[in-house]
């Protein structure tokens, strides 16, 4: 039988991914070059496919997942386009993509604490995602 830790942290790896992508995808339709375009771009397309996979499994227990919250969707889009239309650079979208994987990973790991009766399996996919965020973080340094 299946643990509620583990739809619980799902769940949680679910909403995460899609706030990822949807604010991958608010800074990459304004980037300001190419060579940064190419790296989200990249990294959208990897969070879209670990995406699938968590709402594979979710659906297999029969869970329809977790949303992202719609306040703090909405506040994210405002803050990426009110920053990216006084401040249009490389610099600024680089730093609002990595303070998003900053505060997602510290959400992850929190997660990760919360729901300690999770399946291993789970728990790896979490972590895949902190590592997934922690790479895109690392890759817009360069732009900053």
């Amino acid at each position: 039988m299946i643990h509620a830790d583990t739809i619980r942290l799902l769940r949680e790896c679910d909403a995460g991914v899609r706030m990822g992508v949807s604010s991958i995808g608010d800074v990459l339709a304004r980037a300001p070059s190419d060579e940064l375009a190419i790296r989200l771009d990249a990294s959208k397309k990897e969070h879209e496919a670990l995406g699938a996979e968590i709402r594979a499994v979710l659906e297999r227990f029969g869970d329809e997942g977790k949303a992202p919250n719609p306040m703090a969707r909405g506040m994210a889009w405002l803050k990426t386009s009110a920053e990216l239309t006084f401040s249009p650079s490389d610099p600024t979208a680089a730093n609002l993509i990595a303070g998003g994987c900053d505060m997602g990973v510290a959400s992850l790991r929190g997660y990760l604490g919360k729901y300690v009766a999770a399946d291993e399996s789970s728990k790896e996919i979490a972590k895949r995602l902190i590592a997934l965020e922690e790479s895109l973080s690392t890759q817009m340094r360069e732009f900053l």
